[in-house]
């Protein structure tokens, strides 16, 4: 098979490898006659962005996990395929488990002072009440992984729909009242941007923690600091931003109750994705069911 790797540059040495030790038989190109390439392998940043030229592709499988920056490009015609990396998924759990410790354990407040701060003891695990946005394969893991501690774990969904062991509430006023820790992973569409503003910030109990590695366009930046300011939320972990990098004179750098950390939540690693490729490409060659094909209409 010929596959096209419609990626940038620098990406192209690890994947290569990556791709050719789990696929030995996929043809990996990085140009070429478009009407020649069975599959494209495809990530933003490439120099490949029209894609109507490549009438004989039988796939586009994404490199990323979050497809919205291909998903509404007017030339995609062809199946696209969602990148769903266990390695990814299990960085993405234990970046969310780490920081719902830090907020449980009010790690902040031991400041190196020689002040001896013993008069607030934390709750159990048991006792803390978590809410996961998003119950997709990244949401459902980060929500296993808090219920294995110990943590009353609920998710949200529109669909009301989750993984087993996990209660998961559609309607978004009852999965905010119980968060004293959110966390948000659902996907960027039109029906999430801002989701999180103001109206909806304060229904969150007082003092509450937001952890969002999912998408930047979910919360209104804005609202979130006047949550912040007015003492109703406790502090936000955010991970991804509208505008990455993250302009140096943004006012999250600076906030006393903001931690900043680089979209470093989860990425991709080539040598646990490739296989989940390889298995895309011989699919797509045999004529059989794609995995984590992408419903154009939800945008996910």
């Amino acid at each position: 098979m010929k596959v096209l790797f419609a990626a940038p540059e620098k990406l192209w040495s690890d994947w290569s490898d990556a791709i050719g030790n789990a696929c030995p038989e996929a043809d990996l190109q990085r140009a070429g006659d478009p009407a020649s390439f069975d599959v494209i392998i495809y990530a933003p940043g490439g120099e490949i962005e029209d894609l109507s030229p490549y009438v004989n592709a039988r796939l586009v499988q994404s490199l990323w996990a979050g497809v919205e920056r291909i998903v509404t490009n007017p030339t995609l015609t062809q199946p696209l395929a969602r990148m769903v990396d266990p390695g990814l998924t299990e960085s993405m759990a234990e970046y969310c488990t780490g920081w719902a410790m830090r907020a449980h354990l009010g790690m902040d407040r031991y400041l190196q002072d020689g002040n001896w701060r013993n008069g607030v003891i934390p709750p159990l695990a048991r006792d803390r009440r978590i809410t996961v946005m998003g119950m997709g394969v990244l949401g459902g893991a980060v929500a296993q992984m808090l219920k294995g501690i110990g943590f009353r774990v609920a998710g949200y969904s529109p669909s009301g729909r989750g993984p087993d062991g996990i209660p998961v509430l559609a309607d978004l006023a009852a999965a905010l009242a119980r968060a004293e820790i959110l966390i948000t992973l659902l996907p960027d569409t039109p029906g999430t941007r801002d989701l999180l503003n103001a109206e909806t910030l304060a229904r969150l109990p007082k003092g509450a923690w937001i952890i969002n590695p999912g998408r930047g366009t979910l919360i209104d930046d804005a609202a979130l600091i006047a949550a912040l300011d007015i003492g109703h939320l406790g502090h936000a972990v955010l991970d991804v931003f509208r505008t990455e990098p993250l302009p140096p004179d943004h006012p999250f750098w600076s906030h006393p109750q903001i931690t900043v950390t680089p979209h470093i939540a989860a990425e991709t690693r080539p040598g646990t994705a490739a296989t989940l490729v390889a298995e895309n490409l011989r699919r797509a060659m045999a004529g059989q069911p794609i995995l984590h094909l992408v419903d154009r209409q939800k945008g996910y």
